[in-house]
């Protein structure tokens, strides 16, 4: 257990829940042990099953957290939009209940925050990411600013994925300057949707370089992740395939770039 407080009275903590109680408490337990306090908690849950629902309102006994709930269930959007509404503090740390903070956030997401305190530039500062951006500008304490290419002839897809849902620090005003998530689409559309918006209205982005070392995403047996995932056929090395995945990744490419540079 962290014996130093880190104490963050800007910023609040929003979890988006569904279905993972137990994955909930091991998140709020990680953040107690490592001494970060938060000037508010808000716990945005997405209808979930009573029994779930039940156990995070037992939660509120141990961990001091507002539960955000709704009748039905309205998707990922709808449930980033009203946990949103209910944050009052400058600042926003957004993170997926199956996430675990390491050791080294505390450290780290303290740089990130003093960050966003001196200059008024960034909008958002990514902690975490499948895969590294293809374009980035080193800046200081490890951190490097994402550059935003418009032109066709950076030709990298994941340029695209300028905004991500994965954990991040924001200004609780981001809504205003880029819109709110999009509802009643997949989790895709949504990402895709708001990583465009972004684009559009020159959102300014700093990206952990060491995009794994922050947190974890984990998931047990009993409360699997809730994503949806593709079947790729990436171990298939048939010259078809390759093919195949090869023009539709142009057709994508030249798919997003329409729409960010003409809608």
């Amino acid at each position: 257990m962290d014996s130093i407080l880190h104490e963050f009275k800007d910023v609040s903590l929003l979890i988006t829940h569904y279905n993972r109680g137990k994955s909930l408490e091991r998140l709020l337990k990680s953040f107690k042990d490592l001494n970060c306090v938060f000037g508010d908690i808000v716990v945005s849950d997405d209808c979930s099953q009573k029994k779930h629902l039940d156990y995070v309102k037992d939660l509120q006994n141990t961990y001091n957290f507002r539960l955000i709930t709704t009748p039905k269930n309205g998707g990922l959007g709808n449930n980033i939009n009203k946990g949103q509404d209910a944050v009052n503090t400058p600042y926003t740390l957004y993170i997926q209940e199956d996430f675990t903070p390491k050791t080294t956030f505390p450290e780290h997401f303290t740089d990130a925050y003093h960050i966003m305190q001196e200059d008024d530039k960034w909008d958002l500062i990514c902690l975490y990411s499948y895969t590294r951006y293809p374009y980035l500008k080193p800046f200081k304490h490890g951190f490097s600013e994402k550059i935003l290419h418009l032109s066709p002839l950076y030709t990298k897809n994941l340029k695209f994925f300028y905004y991500s849902d994965h954990p991040h620090l924001r200004k609780t005003s981001f809504p205003e300057k880029f819109g709110r998530y999009k509802e009643g689409i997949n989790v895709d559309k949504t990402e895709m949707q708001m990583s465009l918006a972004f684009m559009k209205n020159r959102g300014n982005c700093l990206f952990y370089d060491d995009h794994y070392g922050l947190l974890t995403q984990e998931n047990s047996s009993d409360e699997p992740s809730t994503a949806t995932f593709r079947r790729t056929l990436e171990d298939n090395g048939s010259i078809p395939v390759k093919v195949a995945k090869w023009l539709y990744a142009k057709f994508k490419f030249i798919k997003l770039n329409y729409l960010l540079l003409v809608r």
